[in-house]
């Protein structure tokens, strides 16, 4: 990671899902990814760095990442991006497990984006890599630059995303990591959506998808 780019990150929720607040060190613009609850520590992080939120990026749609979207949607003024393929799990209690965990809930996306989509924000350029599997519209952010990649629930240190929840595909998810991740620069940072970071060339070693034969 470069001089540039500086990454907040706060443990949130009842499941400890990782949300971080991502800002250039020059500007203090930033972005939040997958606001995972607790929307006041999050507003509180923000203005104690003296930090502008500009957008809010849910790497999936499951309750756990996007609890506090909207809060801090309106808090702050800004749009919420999540992948085109995750509408219909943002919107159904069923799908994004808030009905299984406590009251059934949904949200609607302000943006869509897609595989390969460029995201031009607060001086990073980001990529859009879709990686389905743990949700259909599961995605991770790369920013090439930065050698950073924000994982959400695809990747995880010496792990994966589950599998057992309605819509997810092992298949899928070994393909997504095997042929979208693997083939980044092994010294990219990995911020996954829960747990410690991690590496591209750690996961080619250890995770178990390296050796899975199924």
């Amino acid at each position: 990671m470069s001089e540039k780019m500086r990454v907040a990150s706060l443990t949130l929720g009842m499941v400890s899902t990782r949300c971080y607040i991502v800002y250039h060190v020059d500007t203090k613009e930033g972005f939040i990814i997958d606001p995972a609850g607790e929307s006041g520590r999050i507003i509180t992080t923000c203005n104690q760095l003296q930090i502008t939120p500009k957008a809010i990026l849910l790497t999936h749609g499951h309750f756990d990442h996007m609890l506090a979207a909207k809060e801090c949607s309106n808090h702050f003024n800004i749009e919420i991006y999540a992948h085109e393929e995750e509408v219909e799990l943002l919107a159904n209690g069923s799908y994004n497990l808030s009905a299984l965990w406590s009251t059934s809930m949904g949200i609607s996306a302000d943006k869509l984006v897609k595989d390969g989509d460029k995201l031009q924000l607060c001086g990073f350029d980001l990529q859009v890599i879709h990686t389905p599997g743990h949700t259909p519209g599961s995605v991770c952010y790369y920013c090439e630059e930065e050698h950073v990649l924000f994982s959400g629930d695809t990747l995880f240190c010496r792990s994966l995303g589950r599998t057992d929840f309605p819509l997810s595909s092992t298949a899928h998810i070994i393909r997504s990591i095997r042929e979208k991740l693997f083939v980044l620069p092994e010294d990219t940072l990995v911020y996954p959506g829960h747990d410690s970071e991690t590496t591209i060339g750690e996961e080619k070693i250890y995770n178990p998808v390296a050796t899975y034969k199924g």
